[in-house]
């Protein structure tokens, strides 16, 4: 069984009388331990496809499964769960919460979910060690450099051991010596810790590491290139 599976999904949003469809009629799976990219012109629907696979916007039209649990069926309280508990994100600018130390920040998820302050910050030490963030702990993100910011959204992004790992343009706002940093360490993480990872990219070098690339345009699925069989080793 696929661990995501969208099945004739449509996005739909309405603007007075008009409607605009930004995502059609797309069906995809990604199989536990897969690092899809999705790849296309701005406005091809490849953030709104996230979002929706994300429990972060609702589909207008299919099904979604994520784990062989129903996501559009869910009410508003068991969609904030699923991303709370079995989901983690990475957005092109960061998203720190600028109020809380790095450590803070990375030990968010586990913070919010109920756990002890002690055993979810010692998680995320050891997670931002992972990341090579182990002498910025006590600083705030207006402290850390963009790469640095990138990193600690990562961290943030798995302290949980979510089932996937949604990334929306995770070099997007970076030079190409933190880009190419952040793709080293999703790439590790894939290959190295299983990291299932549904990403989105404008950038060649990034769709390039991934096991299928799927090429969206005008909100549906244009085609899919096959980089990788899932499970070889290369």
């Amino acid at each position: 069984m696929s661990l995501l599976s969208v099945d004739h999904v449509s996005r739909t949003y309405h603007a007075g009388d008009t409607a605009v469809a930004a995502v059609s009629d797309v069906s995809l799976e990604v199989a536990r331990g897969e690092f899809v990219a999705i790849v296309g012109p701005s406005g091809c629907g490849k953030s709104t496809l996230l979002h929706v696979c994300g429990a972060m916007e609702r589909p207008s039209a299919g099904r979604i499964w994520l784990d062989g649990s129903r996501l559009d069926t869910l009410a508003d309280d068991g969609l904030t769960r699923v991303r709370r508990e079995r989901l983690g994100f990475v957005f092109q600018f960061f998203n720190l919460l600028p109020t809380l130390s790095l450590i803070e920040n990375i030990a968010l998820p586990l913070l919010l979910a109920g756990g002890a302050r002690a055993t979810s910050l010692g998680r995320a030490r050891s997670w931002a060690a992972e990341m090579g963030l182990a002498h910025r702990l006590d600083h705030r993100p207006t402290q850390l450099s963009g790469g640095e910011m990138q990193r600690a959204a990562i961290a943030r992004a798995v302290v949980h051991d979510p089932a996937l790992v949604i990334a929306d343009e995770p070099t997007g706002n970076l030079d190409s010596a933190n880009g190419a940093r952040i793709l080293d360490a999703l790439v590790r993480l894939n290959r190295d810790r299983g990291l299932t990872l549904l990403l989105a990219t404008h950038a060649a070098e990034v769709a390039a590491a991934a096991d299928r690339v799927v090429h969206m345009r005008d909100g549906r699925i244009d085609r899919i290139d096959v980089r990788r069989p899932h499970g070889e080793i290369t």
